[in-house]
């Protein structure tokens, strides 16, 4: 406990998933967090449950306006900004190359990768200034590897990722570390029609559990919590030395073949080769 005393942290996309979990997290290690996101409700009774400093200010990642408003109001109210978590996100258009629209492109790039440029923006004269801070920025092992997500949602993650690296190159010199997480398959409401993904049902949330469990080799779903403990690593001063690292937190999903996958393409082989060679 403790490892976040002193620090102030602004975290996008606050109010479900990830964001809530590292949003709980953070203010647990001692952060005065400050959540952002479009669910007004349950934002701020996230806050009240939270008590303390923490805040939450209404914001859509897809307006500069509302990116520029979060953190001229964290930095108002608490006088420094040790960590920027650019996590808000949301699926893209899917379908074939011909199937995708131009307007499907433009959101998804305005929705997952210029939200992260214009946090990364925004954040840095403030981090600059105080010489220090921790920019964490969402993006998939999709961003890794093709054929785990739509086409526009892939090479946005892949975007975020690079995106992440240059910066880090640049604000590394005013000690202030850029990073990237890329989550696995995680039980979070992104997987459900949006109308569902405020209102999401245990029920619901089993059904995504289940079909996650046996997408890696560690035989479970991924959860917000693994992504919130590698944030607060990244959070924190346990992490001085990390930077323009992409960190990926999927269980080994984009290592290789699943085992019992690639031990049933064996086996078979194996036995054809048998049939073969009796014929």
């Amino acid at each position: 406990m403790g490892r976040l005393n002193g620090k102030v942290a602004v975290i996008t996309g606050a109010t479900s998933g990830i964001g809530e979990e590292t949003a709980r997290l953070f203010a647990a290690e001692g952060a005065r967090v400050v959540m952002a996101g479009r669910t007004r409700a349950k934002g701020e009774a996230l806050a009240r449950e939270l008590g303390g400093e923490a805040l939450f200010v209404p914001c859509d990642v897809e307006k500069e306006a509302d990116i520029e408003a979060l953190i001229d109001t964290a930095r108002k109210r608490f006088d420094r900004i040790d960590c920027l978590f650019n996590n808000a996100g949301a699926p893209s258009e899917d379908g074939g190359i011909e199937q995708l629209t131009a307007a499907g492109f433009d959101a998804c790039y305005a929705n997952l990768v210029r939200s992260v440029f214009l946090g990364m923006k925004y954040v840095a004269p403030v981090m600059r200034a105080q010489k220090s801070g921790s920019i964490i920025n969402t993006a998939s092992v999709a961003g890794h590897l093709t054929g785990l997500s739509a086409h526009l949602y892939t090479s946005a993650k892949a975007a975020v990722i690079m995106l992440t690296k240059t910066i880090a190159i640049e604000l590394g010199m005013d000690n202030v570390r850029v990073n990237a997480i890329s989550p696995g398959g995680i039980v979070t409401p992104i997987f459900l029609e949006e109308g569902d993904r405020h209102a999401a049902s245990k029920a619901q949330m089993d059904v995504i559990l289940a079909g996650l469990s046996q997408a890696q080799p560690i035989p479970r779903a991924g959860l917000p919590r693994d992504i919130a403990n590698a944030a607060l690593f990244l959070a924190s001063d346990d992490s001085l030395f990390v930077n323009a690292h992409d960190l990926v937190v999927d269980g080994g999903m984009i290592a290789g073949r699943y085992w019992p996958e690639k031990l049933q393409a064996f086996n078979g082989r194996e036995e054809r080769l048998k049939a073969v060679k009796k014929g």
